[in-house]
């Protein structure tokens, strides 16, 4: 159907060749740009609480729950493009966010005990 010049008719224009394959790819870039606008919203919140929290505990897991976040957006793309290096990158991801929630709650337990709150404003001067 293609004109002697080689360029393809109206036709061949109007209709794809897959017409399937073509309204999977709209869902899957619709379904992208939704879980685009969740996962800003969510990692947002967290920074908001990173930011404007005083207490160690929450702004240490508002940053976790960021790290998870990140974790979604990796594991939904590596999905979304059929690849599995993201997937794979969000498991190392969380083998580190596994060992710094044993040290940084062995640090809050720390502080906690030797200063007897987790107010971040009152630990503003380093000791030694």
């Amino acid at each position: 159907m293609a004109d002697t010049a080689g360029e393809p008719s109206e036709l061949e224009i109007l209709l794809p060749r897959d017409l399937a394959a073509a309204s999977t790819r709209l869902i899957l870039t619709r379904w992208a740009a939704g879980a685009l606008v969740i996962l800003a919203t969510l990692a947002s919140q967290r920074v908001l609480g990173v930011i404007l929290r005083r207490n160690l505990l929450v702004m240490y897991m508002s940053l976790e729950l960021m790290l998870n976040s990140a974790n979604l957006a990796l594991v939904g793309f590596s999905r979304y493009w059929n690849d599995t290096s993201g997937q794979i990158f969000a498991l190392v991801v969380m083998v580190v966010a596994a060992a710094e929630v044993v040290i940084g709650l062995g640090l809050v337990v720390s502080v906690f005990r030797q200063r007897g709150a987790l107010d971040v404003d009152e630990m503003s001067e380093l000791r030694g």
